[in-house]
């Protein structure tokens, strides 16, 4: 399997979204009869898409907002709204930095250290609206924040890094232990990023509730070019999903698979449930409705580092309401509105009932699916062109 890059060394060719199309089947459903909701530890959401817990993306009023239309957004504990009492001020200074001062008052803004009274107020101004609450925290502080947040009421609790694996080693710091942490926990944890048919595997005997694919491929991450590493989300979501078929044959339970980044349209979203994904978490496309505490501005998880920053801070501007966004009606032309909407659309034109049937849908390799026929719309940056 494979192809060779040189002597004695070979490689596998991993595709993205851009270089696949989804192949219609023999029968249409009417869109509006489709059932796209997901499931995640027993509870089912309308909504399959997450809302990722980035700073630029969630906060307090977005949470509560995007639970309202149906669907999940995961507070980040690591960020602005959990070191400072009042994150307003910090977000306007983050958004009218100019872009070479970004980075730099970023790392200085994230130097402050987290109150873990802020975890817990956060936490219940979500609650308090009877919204649902789910966080976000890197595994070093999983143990510490677990609890805080469960005693606060939080209903999911995400443990996320850059590359995460059930054998971490370090002799400078205490490491986890994913399955005793999940086992101590009474709400669901989902476990993330990674993007290999072996990590997967072990990631979901641990006892995660779900589990997220996806290593630099968001819009304002830079792990890519600052590490190197990453796989195309269409193979790592396609293998992620092997794991998880393989380990509910095995075990008898399914662990759901997140597909989490690099999707900024409709069509991207339709290409990862057709890879096997379940649900999707994105950033840029919720970043630019009126709700984002980013004011068009959507910033990495990792750009605070203060040793090796991989993320940076995007202008992504602000096109409409997060129920726009999500649910339309779409105002406008390029797929980065009504992403249910496109789902559905898609789903019913595929003959998918629902995403376990999309899941099966036939696809083709096709590098030529965004440029075939759009040379107008790519000549005048409308459409398919901007």
């Amino acid at each position: 399997m494979g192809m060779w890059v040189g002597r004695g060394r070979k490689a596998r060719r991993c595709y993205g979204f851009d270089e696949i199309a989804l192949v219609p089947g023999n029968v249409t459903i009417n869109p509006n009869e489709v059932d796209p909701s997901m499931e995640i530890d027993g509870k089912k959401y309308r909504v399959p898409i997450l809302a990722a817990a980035m700073d630029g993306v969630v906060d307090v009023k977005f949470a509560i907002e995007a639970s309202r239309l149906g669907g999940i957004a995961v507070l980040n504990l690591d960020g602005v709204q959990t070191r400072y009492e009042d994150p307003e001020e910090i977000l306007k200074k983050i958004a009218k930095a100019s872009p070479q001062e970004a980075t730099k008052l970023v790392q200085s803004l994230y130097l402050k250290p987290i109150k873990e009274k802020l975890i817990t107020k956060r936490i219940k101004e979500i609650k308090k609206a009877k919204a649902t609450a789910a966080v976000s925290t890197i595994p070093q502080n999983a143990e510490r924040f677990g609890e805080i947040a469960q005693d606060a009421g939080a209903d999911m609790f995400v443990v996320q890094s850059t590359v995460i694996s059930t054998r971490h080693i370090s002799k400078e710091y205490k490491v986890v232990d994913l399955k005793k942490f999940i086992k101590s926990m009474k709400i669901p944890v989902i476990l993330g990023n990674c993007v290999t048919y072996s990590v997967a595997l072990e990631l979901m005997a641990t006892g995660a509730s779900a589990i997220l694919v996806g290593i630099g491929p968001g819009a304002a991450c830079t792990t890519r070019g600052v590490l190197g590493i990453g796989v195309p989300q269409v193979t790592a979501t396609s293998d992620v999903a092997a794991a998880r078929d393989f380990h509910y044959k095995k075990k008898g339970k399914y662990i759901p698979i997140i597909t989490d980044g690099g999707m900024d349209s409709g069509g991207d979203i339709c290409k990862a449930f057709a890879s096997g994904a379940d649900a999707v978490m994105v950033g840029s496309a919720f970043a630019r409705s009126k709700e984002a505490p980013g004011k068009g501005y959507h910033w990495g998880m990792a750009t605070p580092h203060a040793n090796l920053p991989r993320g940076t801070r995007v202008h992504v501007g602000t096109t409409g309401t997060l129920e726009e966004i999500l649910l339309g009606p779409a105002k406008l032309d390029d797929g980065s509105q009504n992403l249910v909407g496109a789902l559905m659309t898609s789903m019913g034109n595929l003959g998918a009932n629902n995403i376990k049937d999309m899941q099966l849908t036939e696809i083709i390799i096709a590098p030529s699916i965004k440029t075939e026929g759009k040379l107008m719309q790519r000549a005048q940056r409308i459409g398919m062109g901007k």
